[in-house]
Parts: structure tokens; sequence; C-alpha cells
């Protein structure tokens, strides 16, 4: 991936280094689909199984915790300077696409912490993976969850991480355009198993989406980019999670999409740019 050249966002905050103890945050998640638990490990692109849990009670109260300090700007290691640049591929991709319908991209803001930090959609853990929060419109991730994807997923390559914040990215679109919003209304009056299969759509849009921005930044793909972001999708799939997990698949309890599904939407986008290709909720097929 030929990330060099990119524009790096200034809309990263840094957490890491002892800067990021807990606030006294709280509030109510509107982007369901994000908040999932996970099958390996913790959750993958989720948060903490009890804060869904106080979410969708509606117990999103802030809780008096240490105030945490202000943080700093991200550091100038090569990771993070990954991240903003990545981030900032992210801003201009949609900018563009917002700006050709006439509306203006509201970028999301990037928090780099490390263990715990807290969110507007409660305590974001290191275990959780990294995530959406919609009541603040900031993606949070932890970078040892790239070293788990080397390590547990087999998965490498900057592209397929890049991918991963794409996908975030695609959540604060979907949070954007109202989407999210929808999608948890409408599982208040559902089954669990309905449920579930709208947060798969919205996860999957989410993946079509990160292609979108994967065919809007071609010039940075290499020979090589495109097959490791398939195989993170592909290792991500909630059959393989289960599989690894429980030795069993239930597609009834899907959350995310298996892994045939989250790959054939990634590549929808990437092959389409379209947003309006990646209307997961009228597909004939999943």
């Amino acid at each position: 991936m030929k990330w060099e050249g990119e524009r790096e966002s200034t809309n990263v905050e840094d957490r890491r280094g002892g800067g990021g103890g807990f606030g006294g945050l709280g509030g109510r998640s509107v982007g369901i689909g994000t908040l999932v638990i996970a099958l390996v490990g913790g959750a993958i692109f989720g948060v903490d199984p009890g804060t869904i849990l106080a979410l969708l009670s509606g117990g999103g109260g802030a809780v008096p915790v240490q105030q945490r300090q202000p943080a700093g700007p991200p550091a100038n290691d090569e990771q993070s300077v990954f991240v903003r640049k990545t981030l900032g591929s992210t801003e201009d991709a949609w900018a563009q696409l917002f700006s050709g319908q006439g509306a203006q991209y509201q970028p999301a803001r990037l928090v780099l912490f490390e263990g715990a930090t807290p969110t507007a959609c409660g305590t974001g853990r290191s275990a959780t993976g990294p995530f959406y929060c919609p009541a603040d419109r900031q993606v949070y991730i932890d970078l040892s969850f790239f070293r788990l994807m080397e390590q547990r997923f087999r998965v490498e390559g900057e592209f397929a991480q890049a991918y991963v914040i794409a996908h975030e990215v695609g959540h604060h679109v979907q949070n954007l355009l109202g989407i999210s919003d929808q999608v948890h209304r409408a599982q208040q009056a559902m089954s669990e198993t309905e449920g579930n299969r709208l947060s798969v759509q919205l996860e999957l849009q989410a993946d079509c989406f990160a292609g979108i921005w994967a065919h809007q930044r071609s010039q940075v793909i290499e020979p090589g980019d495109v097959e490791a972001a398939l195989a993170a999708a592909t290792a991500i799939g909630d059959d393989a999670l289960q599989r690894q997990s429980q030795g069993t698949v239930v597609p009834d309890s899907f959350t995310h999409g298996s892994s045939a599904q989250r790959v054939r939407w990634f590549r929808r986008g990437l092959e389409s740019g379209s947003v309006e290709q990646c209307n997961t909720f009228e597909a004939r097929q999943l």
C-alpha cells in the first residue's frame, strides 16, 4: 500500500501512554450494528457486552469515574502516521462522494488508546477491537489489534489494517446518512433473530463502504493489497469465528455476516465505487 503520499488527517487524538484515564462519560449508542459481542477472545468491531446490555436497556447514563487528563496530538511513530494518513484518505474519498451529491462530509474523529478509554457509548476496551461510537462520532482503536490480526488470524499487510479503519469510517457514513438510527429503531420491535439480520446488513454495508474507499483511492493499491483485505474479511466472518471458538456455526446468531458475504460486499464496493450498489437492506442475496 503506497500510503506515504497520502494526506495526514488532523482528526486523530492520542490517548496512549497513560493519558487516557477515565472520564465521566455516558450516552446511548444508536449504531447497534457496530456494538456486537465477539466470538473469539472479545469483540471484533464491537464494544464490551456489558456496555451493550446497558445501552439496550436504556441504562447509558454517566458513571462517576476518575477524570482523564487532556490527550495530546498523536505521536510520530510509523504506525500512528499510517493511521493518520489512512484516515485522511477516507476523508478525501468521502468528501468527494458527498460533494458529488451536493452535501458536505463531516469527518469522524479517531482515538488511539491502550487498555481502556471512555466513550459516549460506555467504556471502550482493547479486548473488544476497533469500534465506532455513533453518539460521539468517533472511531476507537487500540493498535494492538493489528498485531492480533497477524498472530491470531494470520492476516498481514497495511492494506488489511486500512480496511479495518475504512470499515469503521463506513459506520460513520451510515450514521451521517441516518441509516444506523433507522436500524436501531427497527430492532426495538423485532425478535433477536430478526434484529441480528439487520445487524448483518448494517455490517455488510460498512464492508461495501470500505470497498468504495478502496475504489476511490485506487492509486495507493499495490499488488496483493486487495487479497490482504479479502483475507481480513474472511478471517472475521461470523462463520469462521464461530467455527474457531465453538466448533459449530449458528447462522441465526450472525451479527456481521459470513466470510463469503463480507468478501462479496467489499468487492461490490471496490468494483462499483457506488453507494447505491451498497444497499444491503434491499438486496436479494446477502
